[in-house]
């Protein structure tokens, strides 16, 4: 791909009983920080199948869609220059599975006490899923 477009990525805002899904990654970038679950958007995808499939895969949980947050473009959010499309999301089955090749640690964290160390701009994003519960 040209350099000079970017990439679409899905987030997920994974939302149960007042608490959030993160996942501490274990790869660049960053390393060592707390994320939602998500990832690239595959080219015979919807946004919408892509964000359920990337939670699947991250988590173990099958989501449902609840709502559209937003759109997060800052050139600096991700080093690679990806483009986030975020969704609320609410878990409707599967058994919460850690991926060891996307992260070292999975844990659910009160609303309003996110990880001091969050990645990307996912504090921005979660604090804009507040808005919509």
């Amino acid at each position: 791909m040209n350099e000079r477009y970017r990439t679409v990525a899905v987030d997920a805002v994974v939302v149960k009983q007042g608490k959030v899904l993160l996942m501490r990654r274990n790869r660049y970038p960053w390393n060592g920080c707390w994320v939602v679950p998500g990832g690239r958007v595959e080219k015979r995808e919807t946004v919408e199948q892509a964000v359920v499939r990337e939670s699947r895969e991250e988590t173990g949980l099958r989501v449902k869609i609840k709502s559209f947050i937003g759109v997060f473009s800052s050139p600096k959010r991700d080093p690679r220059g990806t483009v986030a499309v975020a969704f609320l999301c609410a878990p409707v089955g599967g058994k919460l599975t850690l991926c060891k090749e996307e992260a070292s640690e999975i844990k659910w964290f009160p609303l309003k006490k996110l990880p001091a160390k969050m990645g990307f701009d996912h504090r921005e994003i979660v604090q804009a899923a507040l808005t919509r519960l």
